[in-house]
Order: C-alpha cells, then structure tokens, then sequence
C-alpha cells in the first residue's frame, strides 16, 4: 500500500472524541504543579496525558455504541468534528503559549532564574512521538483481543466472548510487562547497582584511626562498607572542623556503618553494628541516634554534620545498608527489606541501651530522610517502647506512604493546612519546614520529641493516588511558600504530574523539593534534641556557614549520587 495512502487511513480512522480529550489533557500537562520541568520531560508527559485523554474518548466512544443509544447522522458527525478540531487546536495553542510562564511560576517561588522559553516545538514533537508509541501499543492490544475473542467457542456470546479476550489480552499483556520487561531490567539495575556500589573512590581511603570504621582496627572491614558507607564515614567533620566553627572544644564524632557485603543476614548486621557501635564507646556519648539509610543506603550530610556541630562533636550515630538500589527502584521490588534492616538493628541498640544505667546512657534518637524516614517509622513499635521509651525522632522527606505521618496529618487540628499541620497540643509532635515550626519554640514538649521536616513542594511526600479524582487539601489555601499560585487541579493529570515530580524531586535547589537544607536541619535538631547553650546569633552564624558549605559541594555530589535524597 502507498505509504502516503496509509498514513492518511490511520489519521481518518482517529477518534474525534478521543482527539477533544485528549487535547485537553495534553493543555492541562503543561500547567505547573510541585517541580519546574524540562522540555523533555514535558513533552513526555503531555504525551502521555494526550494518550491517555484519547484511549478515554475511544472507549466513551465505544461504549455508547456497546448500548445502542441514538448516533447523531454523518452530516452532524462531520460538523461536529471540525468545530471540535479547532476548538482543540486553539486550546493545544494558548497552553503551548502560556507554558513559560507556568514554569516560572515555579521556578519564581524557588527563586530560580526564568526561562524565555518552553521550547513549544520541541514539547510538541516529543509528545507526538509518546503518542504515536503509545497510540501503537493500544491498537495491538485492542488487535490481540479481537483475536482472542474471535478464538472463544462458538457456544459463548459474542459480549461474552469480547470480554473474555480483553481480560486474556490484559493478563498477557501485564504478564509481559511484569515477569519479562520489568524483571529483566530490574535484574539490569541491581547488577549495576552492586558494582558501583564496590568501587572503591581514591579520593576516600581507607582511615588509619582506630577509632574509626573501616580501619584496620574496626570490626567492618573498608571494602565491605560499601559506596555510601564509606562516603558517611569519611565525610564526617573533625573535632578540630567542629570547633573552628563552634569555637569551643568538640570531640570526633562516632560513625558506624554496617554494608551489605558485610553479613549474609540483616539480623547479623545489626549484630555486627552494636559490637563496632560498643568498640567505639558510642554509648559513652550524650547522643545516639540510629539512622534508617534510603535506598542505596545513603544518609544526607547535611542532617548528620548539623547535629554534631550543634552538639561539638559529642554524638554517636550508626546505620546499616539495605539495598543496592536507589529508593524508589527499592520501593517498588524491595519494600520489606527496608523495613526487615530497620527493625533488626533497632532491636540490637535499643536492647542493649536499655540494660545501661538510665543516667549514664545516652539520649537515644531516630533518623531517617525519604525512604529511610519511613523504614524507620517501622523500626519501634510503641508497646515495645512504652515502658523506657527513646527520646524522639527527625524525620525528613517522609514518603505518602509512610503510617504515622499519614495518621497525624489526617487527623490534624482543625484549620492547620496539610503541608505544615499542628496536631493536638504539639507536645509530641510538630511539623517544620523552610520557616521553622507552627508553635513558639519554647513551647513545652511531652516526654518524645517527634519532628518532621518537609517541604510542601516535595511530591514524594504529598503524592497520593487519590488525585486522580479529588484534589488534595495541600491545593487548599494557604498554600505553602513553595508552591505555584498557577497550580490547578485535574483528574488523572495531576497525579500523573505529581508522579512525574516525585522522579525528578531531586532536581531542585536546596531548601526545596526534595533537597533538605542544613539551615533547616539546625532547627529541627535544636527542637528534637533540646539544644539549650546556644544564642540565636550563634545559631545563625552556624547555619550561614553550613549552608555556604553544602552548596558548595551540593553540584558534585548531586552528580555522583544516584539516589540523592531519594
């Protein structure tokens, strides 16, 4: 057939009420939402979207077919289809016009630099692309059911035996897509994952203190700490850094970190980490904190360095690595492992601390960012607590997913908003974000401290699958100092949009997103861990310098971390 003949048989034979919908996802994909977006990623999503809004108007088309209702006559069907077509048009056209400036709205809260342009073209051309990828695989689904419905004995309906082939298509379908792409290019990853997580960085060697993990005289072996172990070890500050800013005497914080390759078993590890975390006079600190990494078992500098600057190096943290993978590759393939590693060495420190004589024990706390904030939340169950509970709890980033943030932001005070909640009087826990807490600092605390920080532009933490139908609260006003005035709410689009920010949350500036800033970690740590011998000017000094440091390193080490905050 005449290649030009067949192109123009594929355009006739669209829908022109899957065309009208799918326009008018395609406009809706380029309001802002969370995240500034690239022209890639953009035309992606609107591609998307514009699928999706057509697959829709396909079926609607079908189904009132499928019931036999009134069909409007050729000559009204024609009439109709081209004022649609031009209406759509005008519409694809006015978004495309006003997407630089939804971005910038973004952007402008972020305090980013504008962009001049979206680049229309180039969003309109990778959408095509989506959609003609995506228009392709739907044709052969519809394709393979028609032919499995065609295969159905003669005995059955013909309804019947439609339905029959499309659940067949779909299982095959999804049976591919689950035990052949997916688990294929999981096995890809977790291969890749495992040997960058060996290499050994000749910029980290192994320390010669014995004090430390990974010398020679430590339990861990170096090689065994893996990537993020070893990073957390050698990135922590010196007692003689610590007190060049603090100016007074410190003490070389204690890190333990226990890898994958250490131990067959996470119960080992753990096991593995209280002997190192004993040999090193951890319990002989003022604080000890557990950390839950996240998924390739990497733990934010800017949350560790704060707390032993704030405390002049008198703390003692340890971590134990979970996965290879980033978290959320380990979210989707791995979500008991996180939890399993979580829970075992809690077990292990928590049952030694509490043998140790009450005034002479540490303070013990609970540390996790993204991922790792919401493994830890499963670590320590409150029965198991009740009777010598820790101290509190720092969690940042919390993923939607995670039980106890879920349960206290639904059940908030009355009038706080979702993106920054009061719950009940705030004795046990409060919320931070970029301004600090919603209740006066010196307000008094119960007996645990349980603080969370985040960010309300951070859809890892307000995503839910919930939008594809009802907004969510966080749109309701106020918004949060972060969030476009643009955003609006859509079915299904926005919580494709939100999906789509939750990869790349990472890509924002510190203080934003999913970047969590060591300014904002002074006054979580100040409020959790009680810090009573600093000056407020004191503590902006301190935070003025940490942050010129991260964002200093902040570039290269985004570049070299896979799993960034994630």
């Amino acid at each position: 057939m005449n290649p030009a003949r067949l192109i123009r048989r594929q355009l006739l034979s669209l829908s022109g009420v899957g065309l009208a919908l799918g326009a008018l996802f395609f406009a809706a994909a380029l309001t802002p939402t969370l995240i500034p977006r690239s022209y890639l990623t953009q035309g992606a999503l609107a591609g998307g979207c514009f699928a999706i809004g057509y697959f829709a108007g396909v079926l609607w088309r079908r189904l009132w077919h499928y019931l036999e209702l009134p069909e409007p006559s050729a000559r009204a069907r024609s009439v109709a289809n081209a004022l649609v077509a031009v209406g759509c048009l005008l519409v694809v056209i006015l978004a495309l016009g006003r997407t630089a400036e939804w971005q910038n709205s973004i952007r402008t809260v972020m305090k980013m630099a504008p962009v001049e342009t979206a680049h229309p073209l180039k969003v309109c051309a990778i959408a095509l692309i989506t959609f003609v990828v995506l228009l392709a695989l739907g044709r052969l689904f519809a394709l393979i059911a028609r032919f499995l419905a065609a295969r159905t004995p003669r005995l059955v309906p013909r309804k019947v035996a439609n339905v029959i082939g499309l659940l067949v298509a779909a299982l095959l379908f999804w049976s591919i897509a689950s035990n052949v792409l997916i688990r294929t290019a999981f096995n890809a990853l977790d291969s890749s994952f495992r040997e960058l997580d060996v290499l050994l960085e000749p910029e980290r060697p192994q320390p010669t203190d014995p004090g430390r993990t990974g010398s020679p005289a430590s339990l861990v072996k170096w090689t065994e700490l893996g990537r993020m172990g070893r990073r957390f070890i050698a990135s922590g500050p010196t007692a003689t850094e610590i007190s060049a800013v603090t100016e007074r005497p410190a003490q070389n914080p204690v890190r333990v970190y226990v890898g994958l390759g250490s131990r067959y078993t996470a119960q080992a590890r753990a096991r593995l980490a209280l002997e190192e975390l004993k040999r090193q006079h951890g319990f002989d600190r003022k604080i000890l904190i557990v950390i839950t990494p996240t998924g390739t078992g990497w733990i934010d500098p800017a949350a560790m360095d704060t707390v032993e600057y704030l405390h002049h190096g008198d703390v003692a943290s340890v971590a134990m690595q979970y996965s290879y993978l980033n978290s959320p590759l380990s979210l989707l393939f791995q979500p008991e492992y996180g939890a399993e590693a979580s829970r075992a060495l809690f077990a292990e420190i928590y049952g030694y601390w509490t043998t140790l004589p009450k005034d002479k024990r540490p303070k013990l706390y609970l540390h996790g960012l993204s991922l790792g904030a919401m493994n830890s939340e499963k670590s320590a169950e409150l029965f198991e607590t009740i009777g010598d509970p820790i101290a509190g709890a720092l969690w940042s980033g919390p993923p939607f997913e995670s039980r106890i943030w879920r349960s206290v932001t639904a059940n908030r005070n009355p009038g706080s908003p979702a993106w920054l909640p009061e719950f009940r009087d705030s004795r046990f826990v409060r919320f931070m974000n970029q301004n600090g807490p919603t209740v006066p600092p010196d307000a008094p605390w119960g007996p645990m401290r349980v603080v969370y920080l985040q960010y309300a532009s951070d859809a890892i933490t307000f995503f839910a699958y919930r939008d594809a139908y009802q907004a969510p609260d966080w749109m309701n006003a106020p918004r949060g100092p972060d969030v476009s005035p643009e955003l609006r709410w859509y079915p299904i689009v926005t919580m494709l949009q939100l999906a789509l920010d939750m990869a790349v949350a990472t890509a924002t500036p510190m203080g934003f997103g999913h970047v969590y800033a060591p300014e904002h970690y002074v006054d979580a740590w100040v409020a959790v861990t009680d810090v009573g011998d600093w000056s407020g000017d004191a503590l902006a000094k301190l935070k003025e310098q940490l942050a010129a440091k991260a964002r200093k390193t902040s570039a290269g080490d985004a570049d070299d971390d896979p799993d960034r905050g994630g």
